[in-house]
């Protein structure tokens, strides 16, 4: 299986040698409100995010309106909704999306979306989407994702809940229908996900197994697992985001206000910076410093003709003598002219 090395999404290389990707997910932290959702666009852009992504669904289309046990949520954040509740409280009404869109690219950072039916492809695509993420409850959504793969577009599809198999089908059903372009994103689907379940391990095994870039979709508190994913080779972090938790929105609990997301975004990027690459070379920043590594040096008189003891040379800083490996080749030599204490002792005075 040939390994993808880079992606592009609006001119932004996504992949080896490139920066992560930061998307900032608004999700339903819009609290019902086209102004609060352009005010969160601009926000990610200051903080510093690549991304911003909505979620296109409407309560309809994601379930029915059913008074049934097996619609109602019970514990965790959205306990006593039923899902028709909460879906119709949180959904990005269709008819913002145009508005959101233009003021994405006024400002410059990239919008994209969550699709939840082929409706909300068409209308994706009516306004000209970029690319598509596949939520990690639609990863099972073979339809969808063949829906969304024959558009040509770049493809993110979060693998949270799925298994081995589940996301080998998903990423199949992708690659067939036309997507050339695709990004899995490690996921755990728990708001929030504690940090000793993130098993942020998955990340590179992703991308090794299925041969995809591989990114992480963090849903944990704080920025500390998004910087570990960074370590270990994601390409893209997706966070939800929020311009004040105490707002309380839907997913505000586990979302990052605008201070956090500016360190989101510097954190990750210098975490990606200070990867580097494997190698024994000295650093430019070490140049200066090499003159302060030890070598040997002369600590007492000697006359010409001296022996070289333990007495009258030891192995100190700073590093203008030979270095400390030949202190043994060089014990008990004689020297041919006479050395005064601090001398650095060189090869051309000892008599070999």
């Amino acid at each position: 299986m040939n390994q993808v090395k880079s992606i592009e999404i609006e001119g932004r290389k996504i992949g080896a040698g490139h920066a992560p990707y930061i998307v900032a997910e608004l999700s339903a932290n819009h609290n019902g409100r086209l102004e609060r959702a352009l005010e969160t666009i601009t926000m990610a852009k200051q903080m510093g995010a690549d991304a911003i992504k909505l979620q296109t669904y409407t309560a309809d289309s994601l379930t029915i309106d059913c008074d049934g046990q097996e619609f109602q949520i019970e514990g965790g954040l959205w306990d006593g909704y039923s899902l028709y509740e909460l879906y119709d409280q949180a959904h990005t009404p269709y008819e913002w999306h145009a508005a959101l869109f233009a003021h994405a690219r006024k400002i410059g950072i990239t919008c994209f979306s969550t699709p939840f039916d082929e409706g909300a492809v068409d209308l994706l695509e009516s306004l000209n989407a970029p690319a598509y993420k596949v939520a990690s409850f639609e990863a099972i959504d073979l339809p969808l994702i063949d829906y969304v793969a024959h558009t040509g577009k770049p493809m993110i599809i979060s693998t949270g809940m799925a298994n081995k198999q589940e996301i080998a089908d998903a990423v199949d059903t992708a690659r067939n229908g036309g997507c050339h372009d695709l990004i899995l994103l490690h996921c755990i689907s728990g708001y929030p996900t504690p940090v000793d379940q993130s098993n942020l391990l998955t990340i590179p095994d992703i991308s090794k197994h299925f041969g995809v870039l591989a990114g992480l979709s963090d849903h944990s508190l704080g920025t500390a697992v998004s910087i570990a994913g960074v370590t270990l080779g994601a390409c893209v972090i997706e966070k939800h985001v929020t311009l004040n938790r105490r707002d309380a929105g839907p997913d505000s609990a586990f979302s990052l206000e605008p201070q956090e997301l500016q360190k989101l975004c510097n954190d990750c990027r210098n975490a990606w910076r200070a990867l580097g690459k494997a190698g024994y070379e000295l650093q430019p920043v070490e140049d200066s410093n090499l003159k302060f590594r030890r070598s040997i040096y002369v600590v007492a008189d000697i006359d010409a003709g001296g022996i070289l003891t333990e007495q009258n040379i030891r192995r100190i800083r700073p590093g203008y003598g030979l270095a400390p490996r030949y202190y043994n080749e060089i014990m008990g030599k004689t020297v041919n002219v006479h050395l005064k204490r601090g001398t650095a002792l060189t090869w051309d005075v000892i008599n070999r």
